[in-house]
This record gives structure tokens, sequence and C-alpha cells, in this order.
């Protein structure tokens, strides 16, 4: 049989960039399928007030690349663009402590701590991970609140996908490509305009569509934006997938006689982040296209064990948006790390969020003690309080801490019908709630406001709802032993299909402690490197490779 392609990759984010590359690099044709837009730096919008520009919600008429998706448990915060979660994450990239190998059900899949330092400088070379050079006045700031808790030490210049240039070189300075021999596009230095986290118009920030996809994409690879994959099916006779796969996919902009399109193909990688992927399976798994998915799908989705808050500084003289997105970072023990964050200067629309920090524990009563600190704020502090309620000026003035820790601690996502809507299946949370915030990253956030005139604030959903925010949702289709404790296995080969990959953020089986960027980069080229190249591969089930 003819197929289309050798390999059709759904997403282009971290791992599907990745797998992309190195399959088209390895002499097979290769497709991308990614649901969201294309952006160029005239595209991107000027602040995340543009919400069509900003804000991914295709059902509003908004398509830009930055989704929220809430759940009884935790508020999703992901990206969703060609180039995936790089168009506006924060450019961190940072290798998580050893110990977290040890942890969860990859423990004992591999020698990992052996095997990961080769992919990982593989990762950082590709990405162009370097030390920060632009460190902002939050970044001082930080330092300071560090250094009046006795954790200065431990305060660090974060590693990241950012081109400054050369030392000397004014910032804006337009370069040829400096990464890759001339083979990869021209960039420019960075200009510390806090502007990462709604897509660097400046061509600074080391996206994937500058790297990995732009040279997958030169090698051959082809790319269709704003299309969906609608489902996936074993080709022929062989449930198992070993003659190829069938993939469907829907285009909403075409008129609708050619919105639809099937294309064949011998593998598939699934890349479509830790929320895409476990939807897609969940949808083949129970419409009868896929159903030999393991029955573990959904489970030990984990949130980082993260938490968002930070501290305001009304009316402050001092531009704290200034710099790179995440600039630095702190550990303040040994499982809670901090980072120092921030958006670019009229960037507001995240202060509508935000609100006072109260003590106390979660649930109602806290909801009590946020109101008694509010109404205390704006007897003692009035014009300030009223200042901090208002998402005006938010981006100027606030330090957002990004805290995260290695404890472990997971929810199980399931394919239900909901009892207000019974007419479709969604992905719903349950199990035992997860920690609504991190107690020795609020004080923190409080000792430091108090000691430099802030005032600590948290996510209104953590108040109100009683539920955390995260920027990095994992896990849910995560890597096993055998079917029964797992979807793929240790070289992200999913159980029960002949060449079918899972190459995202939904293979991680522990919370990393750190953003998971770097990780799910090097996890996904070890994946490919056992991939053989065209000519040697054997398809069906006799050349499937045996521990």
């Amino acid at each position: 049989m003819e197929y289309d392609y050798e390999f059709i990759v759904i997403g282009s984010g971290f791992g599907g960039s990745v797998s992309a590359l190195r399959l088209a690099e390895k002499g097979y044709r290769v497709a991308i399928v990614e649901q969201g837009r294309r952006w160029s730096p005239e595209t991107l919008p000027v602040s995340n007030w543009a919400l069509s520009k900003w804000i991914w919600q295709p059902a509003l008429g908004l398509r830009g690349f930055f989704g929220m998706r809430f759940f009884r448990h935790v508020v999703v915060l992901h990206g969703n663009a060609v180039g995936g979660g790089s168009i506006t994450y924060g450019n961190t990239l940072l290798v998580p402590p050893e110990h977290v190998w040890e942890q969860g059900n990859w423990a004992g899949l591999n020698d990992w701590k052996a095997v990961m330092p080769a992919h990982y400088a593989t990762a950082r070379r590709m990405l162009g991970v370097t030390t920060n050079r632009l460190p902002g006045p939050a970044d001082m700031r930080l330092k300071e609140m560090a250094r009046a808790q006795g954790k200065e030490a431990s305060f660090y210049p974060t590693e990241v996908g950012v081109f400054f240039g050369r030392p000397g070189d004014a910032p804006g300075t337009r370069y040829a490509d400096p990464y890759f021999g001339g083979a990869g596009p021209a960039r420019t230095s960075c200009i510390g305009c806090g502007g990462c986290m709604i897509g660097c118009r400046y061509n600074a920030k080391n996206t994937l569509d500058k790297n990995y996809l732009y040279l997958a994409e030169k090698t051959g690879a082809d790319l269709f934006a704003e299309t969906r994959v609608v489902d996936v099916r074993p080709l022929a006779a062989a449930r198992d997938g070993a003659a190829g796969y069938e993939v469907e996919v829907l285009r909403p902009a075409r008129p609708a006689a050619a919105r639809r399109q099937t294309l064949t193909c011998r593998g598939i990688v699934f890349a479509a982040s830790a929320l895409g992927t476990q939807e897609l399976l969940f949808h083949l798994r129970d419409k009868g296209s896929l159903p030999s998915i393991s029955s573990t799908l959904g489970k030990h989705v984990r949130t980082n064990a993260e938490s968002l808050i930070g501290v305001r500084f009304p009316k402050s003289p001092i531009d704290l948006s200034r710099g790179i997105a995440i600039g630095s970072g702190i550990h303040i023990d040994q499982y809670t790390h901090i980072e120092a964050v921030r958006y670019p200067k009229g960037s507001d629309a995240l202060g509508l969020l935000t609100t006072v920090m109260a003590p106390g524990r979660p649930g109602w009563t806290r909801i009590i003690r946020w109101m008694a600190t509010l109404l205390t704020l704006l007897a003692t502090r009035p014009l300030a309080t009223l200042r901090i309620l208002s998402p005006s000026g938010f981006a100027r003035e606030t330090m957002i801490f990004l805290c995260m820790q290695t404890l472990d601690g997971h929810l199980t996502m399931k394919w239900t019908r909901r009892w207000y809507w019974p007419f479709s299946k969604r992905m719903t949370t349950h199990g035992r709630k997860i920690p609504t915030c991190i107690p020795a990253a609020n004080d923190f956030a409080i000792r430091a406001a108090r000691a430099t005139g802030g005032v600590p604030q948290t996510s209104i959903t953590e108040i109100l709802l009683n539920i955390p925010m995260t920027a990095h949702c994992m896990g849910g289709a995560t890597m096993g032993r055998t079917r029964d404790d797992g979807v793929c296995d240790g070289k992200n080969r999913v159980f029960g299909y002949y060449n079918m990959y899972v190459c995202d953020g939904s293979m991680l089986a522990a919370n990393l402690g750190v953003n998971p960027s770097l990780t799910i980069t090097a996890l996904v080229e070890h994946a490919m490197s056992h991939i053989p190249g065209k000519p040697e591969q054997r398809w069906d089930a006799t050349g499937r490779e045996v521990d």
C-alpha cells in the first residue's frame, strides 16, 4: 500500500517538534498536524488585552495562543500554536533534581541518571540554552527578599532559551543564524522588554519555530496549521496498527466540502500536550477507534505541585516588567522552588485573576479571612488597596511568583458526561484534592511583602473556588512497565499498538519541581534515538524491537 506519510505527528510543541525533526532526518516522510495558528513577530499581540490574539477559545471566536481550562480540582494554563507552548512559555529550561527519576511509574524503567545527561545536552544545544544576561528590577528585588529571609545562597539567574547576542553589542542587534551554522533563521538580540509570554515580537526568543520545527520543515516535513485530528484508526485487518493508520483531520477555516480530509501513515506520534493527548486518546478509545489504549489513561495527572502568587507594589516607581519573562529563582527549602515571573508593561489582563492573599487553611473559612484581610487593607491603606484591586498597572507593579515542588501528588482525569450537558463527553478531574496552596511559599511572600512595602497576592480561584492554577499540567498517559501501570513504555511506545508513540508532557511520571519543557525535549530525543533510519525500519509485527 502507498501511504501519504510514514509518520504523522499530532501537535507541534516540544515533543512534536523534536519528533518531526528527528524522523525527517532519518529519511521518513513526516506530516505535522497542529490545531493552532502560525505566528510571526508582525502578527503577535502587543499586549494581552488583545484577547482575540492572545486567548485560545475558538468557540468564542478567540484564536490566540494562550488557553485556560477550568476543572473541579485545578485551572490549567497552556499554549496552543505552531510551536506549541513555546510561543507563550517563559523560556525557562532547567534540569530537574536527580531524585525525580526514582519517583513515579518511570522508576526502574531505565538507568535514567546515566542515560539522560546526553539527551539534556542535545536539548540544551538545540534550544540555545544560556544563562540570563539581562536581570531586571524584579530579579534584584527577589535577591533582596531571599537575603532578608536567609535564602540568598540559593538565588540564581535562570537558564533560558533566549538569544542575547555577543557581549558588548547593543540589544536589538541583528545577526545571521547564530545556532545552526547558517541552516537556521537570522536572529535579533534580546532587548529585555518582558514580553516573552505574549509572544516575542523582537525575534530573540528561541521558540520552536526557530529551531526544531524550522529545521524539520526545511528537511521536508509538511505542517498543517489550524488543523485538528478527529480520528485515528488502524488500517486493514491489523487492529494493532501493524499495517498503519488512517488519520481523519478537520480544517475549520476551509469551505465545508474541503474541511475533512483523511491521511494514511505507517506510524503516529501523539504530541498534542498533556491535556490534548489525553483528550484525544479518551475520545478514540471511547468511540472504538483505539480500544486497546491502557486503562491507566487519565491516571497520575500532576500539576508540578504549583502555585501562582505574588507581591504587588502599588504606584511602584520601579518598572518591574523589565527583563525576560522568568529571570531568576530561589529555593526556599529542599522541595520548594520559586521563580520571578513578569509580563510586559501594559499587559495587565492577568490582574483580573488576582486578589489579596489571605492566611488560613483552604476552604470556606479562608474566604472569611480574605474578606477580613481586604476590609483591613481598605481601612488602613485605602488608596493602595483600590489600586491593587484594579488590573491597571499590574504588569509594571507586580512580582509574580511561580512556585513549584517536587513532592508527589496527583489526580485522575475521566471521560464522562456532565450532568448539565449529557449530550457529549469531556475530561473531568476526580480523586483527592491536590494542595490549593504552598504554605512555605505563601509565608515567603507575606514576609517579603511586609519587608518591602508590598501587598501579597494570590489567584482568585485559590481563594473563592479553593483550586490552584498550574502552568505545567503533566502525566495522564505516563510511562510504565506494562499496560497495567502506564500508557507507553520507557521508549514512549504505546502499549497495544505498533509504531505509535506518546511524546509530550502526558508521558511524565513525576513532579519535576522545575519547568518541564527541557525534560520533555530530552525524553523525546531519547525516544527518537531508538527509532531506526528508514532503510533499516521494519514496520510489521515481526520487526518490532524487543527489549
